[in-house]
């Protein structure tokens, strides 16, 4: 009988009866990739969940799993905590030991896998403040508990029908993790998602998704504590698509140029440092090779969907295809049919370049307490269009509110926030979950996200103004990093800017430009401060004059997650940005 997946530890077990893969994970281990099939990843989480029981975990108990990279032991490691109606407590590995204190206590997490060294210093801080009964290690450390221990104990499988029986009793309505929004205020909110709301928006998905399925790879390094990624890698087992492990986003690109996939997933930014890496490197060349680099881009930045410019218009796009863009296929592996982008804006011109290049980046949308997918791109039936999100996905419903808030409702909108009755209450709605977003449908059904409810404000002249809109205009100039607009109750918009400290070096020698090359330096020099005023005077000209920035401010460091500037997915923190330049707003308003 064909096994129906209805709970996620029924993915494996659908994946070995359709298409039984040889390479279903691959790591890199010491220099060389070494692959997990289907039925050893099966294997290995039955044993898994067999030792979970000696350790005498019961349904619903919490186990954390926290690792700096994707590697195949989260998997194996998250279906054999399922298997016993146990919650998987993924954490990001990038926040502090006291954040890590508050989410194991507040999730009641009574064991934690842990990749590496560095988190487990962290852990060990703080875990004699936790209700922890134990750690366990990817990584050999000496000293440790590996997590080995646990598949050891796990060996004899007598207890496999008690696996079975607990299996048995879990109904898709239960709770199968908890997963702590990066929230830019506070502290992180608890998503309860059940078995239903990821697999229902994996089936829904997987009508969107191109690829060959049972002979595709696909190359994963987005954190997988994070649901994109997470849904992903489910959605890349029930379509039978080998998964590798990126070793880290810096070795991205060798990566890729070694094991060729067909998909990757990644955040605008990442896209956008490949971009201004490939502009850079067309600005290196001389003569007609430059000329040719050029048209191309000048080409590719025009590109529309489904062929709308016209037969003259593609024949020449296939003729820079061959010259050109050929080049950049081959720097990500020269196999990639797709490329998928999400958790922020994606910038149009992005779009278009790698679309004409022939690596579509398909955006989505979604949320964590949506499990995440509401609607996303795709290449078939016209559902494609640059400057949106794409059509909702099947079984999800979204209207917009009378303010324009996008509200949805579906089998993939969350329980609730854990704990948090009142916050739930706050958000779910008549069966809607109120997503904070402000967005517009078109004609022809294409979600188009506009701003933050929270993030419109006035002027003193009682004008409204929505940064993202101000701030996504401008990230498509090089010369910027992060930009955040200001002027709340003030007279006039203005931005505090990180610049692209990077480009701007390479522009410095490419010009040879008498500015200096560190950051405090390259934000003090009136050369680059004028080149700037430029690429803010082009962003203004699509908007109106109230909407204007009227002022900006260089900020000399990156802005970072350590840096408590951004949350672990990227997301501006605008009300600790604004502590933390104080003195740069006071410079524009009080000066």
């Amino acid at each position: 009988m064909a096994i129906e997946v209805k709970r996620l530890f029924d993915f494996p077990y659908y994946q070995l009866e359709t298409y039984n893969l040889k390479d279903a994970f691959t790591s890199k281990e010491n220099g060389k990739w070494v692959a997990t099939s289907t039925q050893s990843y099966i294997d290995q989480a039955n044993k898994i969940s067999r030792g979970l029981l000696k350790l005498g975990i019961k349904p619903n108990d919490k186990i954390a799993v926290i690792s700096t990279n994707n590697r195949t032991e989260w998997n194996i490691c998250d279906i054999g905590i399922l298997q016993t109606g146990a919650q998987n407590v993924p954490i990001y590995p990038t926040i502090s030991k006291e954040d890590y204190e508050y989410i194991l206590n507040h999730s009641e997490s009574i064991y934690c896998f842990v990749s590496d060294e560095e988190i487990l210093q962290k852990i060990n801080k703080i875990k004699h403040k936790t209700q922890l009964k134990g750690v366990f290690t990817f990584d050999d450390i000496k000293g440790e508990k590996h997590w080995s221990e646990v598949l050891d104990l796990g060996e004899d499988t007598a207890s496999q029908n008690i696996i079975e029986d607990r299996k048995n009793n879990i109904v898709t309505t239960d709770l199968a993790t908890l997963i702590y929004t990066s929230g830019t205020t506070g502290k992180p909110k608890a998503v309860m998602l059940s078995h239903e709301n990821i697999v229902s928006n994996v089936l829904s998905s997987k009508e969107r998704v191109p690829l060959e399925y049972g002979n595709s790879k696909a190359l994963s390094f987005l954190p997988i504590c994070h649901i994109f990624e997470r849904m992903i890698l489910y959605l890349y087992q029930y379509c039978g698509v080998s998964i590798y492990f990126a070793e880290s986003i810096e070795q991205l690109s060798e990566n890729a140029k070694e094991i060729k996939p067909h998909v990757m997933t990644a955040v605008p930014r990442l896209y956008e440092k490949i971009y201004d890496k490939i502009v850079l490197k067309g600005e290196t060349l001389s003569g007609i090779k430059k000329g040719l680099f050029f048209w191309a881009l000048k080409l590719g930045l025009q590109y529309e969907p489904d062929g709308a410019n016209g037969w003259w218009y593609e024949k020449k796009l296939a003729i820079a295809r061959k010259l050109i863009f050929s080049k950049w296929q081959e720097a990500l592996g020269g196999q990639l049919k797709i490329m998928v982008s999400g958790s922020a804006a994606l910038q149009p011109r992005l779009t278009r370049v790698f679309a004409a290049a022939g690596m579509p980046i398909m955006e989505g949308y979604g949320l964590t307490e949506t499990s995440p997918v509401i609607s996303v791109n795709h290449q078939k039936n016209k559902g494609f269009k640059i400057g949106t999100v794409g059509k909702v996905i099947n079984n999800v419903e979204v209207k917009i509110a009378e303010n324009g808030e996008v509200l949805v409702k579906g089998p993939n909108v969350m329980l609730g926030y854990y704990k948090d009755p009142e916050k739930t209450a706050t958000v779910l709605k008549d069966g809607y979950f109120y997503t904070g977003d402000k967005g517009e449908i078109d004609e022809n059904g294409f979600l188009k996200i506009t701003g933050r409810t929270k993030e419109m404000f006035k002027t003193s002249g009682g004008k409204y103004v929505v940064p993202p809109l101000l701030e996504g205009e401008l990230k498509q100039s090089m010369f910027i990093e992060q930009i955040m607009v200001v002027g709340e109750g003030e007279k006039m918009p203005a931005a505090i800017i990180q610049p692209n400290f990077d480009f701007i070096r390479d522009w410095i020698d490419l010009k040879k430009l008498p500015v200096g090359k560190t950051n405090q330096e390259i934000i003090s020099s009136e050369i680059v401060i004028d080149r700037m005023q430029k690429e803010v005077d082009k962003g203004n000209k699509s908007f109106g004059k109230w909407e204007q920035i009227k002022r900006f401010e260089l900020t000399p460091d990156v802005w970072s997650i350590d840096g408590g500037h951004l949350t672990p997915t990227m997301k501006m923190k605008r009300k600790v940005i604004r502590e933390i330049y104080s003195d740069l707003y006071d410079k524009i308003y009080r000066q």
